[in-house]
């Protein structure tokens, strides 16, 4: 069987991420979205509600689990048997990062792979920042996040101006 992990901190997930675990599952047989515990970060939600909204968001697709991790990614990559990473790329600014990410997995476990996959063009400018943004200023975000999603940012901006 061939199973991946998309990691991430989907704070909160888009449209976008979305769009890569359609096309994650089109192509593995399973799929792990896995949300990260990121130390360096201070996310708007917890990572409980972030796989909840995943969950949610695809409740309807077969061959996904949703699980959340603290650590290396090759390490929990393993720990489900995943043998591949997924990671999206939106733009040329997003690779470098992302390569760099790659080759240091590769070094600590080469025995799994990083795959890169595109959004869908409509996606390629969309990123959780941009989206949080637009939420806080009060701005139209439906065509960018699932309505669960929606409805959260709206009760963690209300009141605010």
């Amino acid at each position: 069987m061939r199973k991946v992990i998309y990691p991430g901190s989907f704070d909160p997930v888009t449209f976008g991420h979305i769009d890569i675990i359609k096309r994650a599952r089109d192509l593995f047989d399973a799929v792990v979205v896995t949300v990260a515990v990121n130390p360096t970060k201070s996310p708007l939600f917890t990572v409980e509600e972030r796989v909840h909204f995943i969950k949610e968001s695809i409740k309807d697709f077969t061959n996904i689990q949703v699980d959340s991790f603290d650590g290396l990614v090759v390490d929990h990559a393993k720990s489900v048997g995943a043998s591949g990473i997924i990671r999206g790329l939106r733009a040329i600014s997003d690779f470098e990062f992302e390569f760099q990410m790659a080759l240091m997995n590769r070094k600590l476990a080469n025995d799994i792979a990083t795959i890169f996959l595109m959004p869908h063009e409509k996606y390629t400018y969309l990123n959780s920042s941009i989206v949080r943004n637009l939420a806080s200023l009060k701005g139209d975000i439906s065509d960018f996040v699932p309505p669960i999603v929606q409805n959260a940012l709206k009760k963690k901006f209300e009141g605010n101006n």
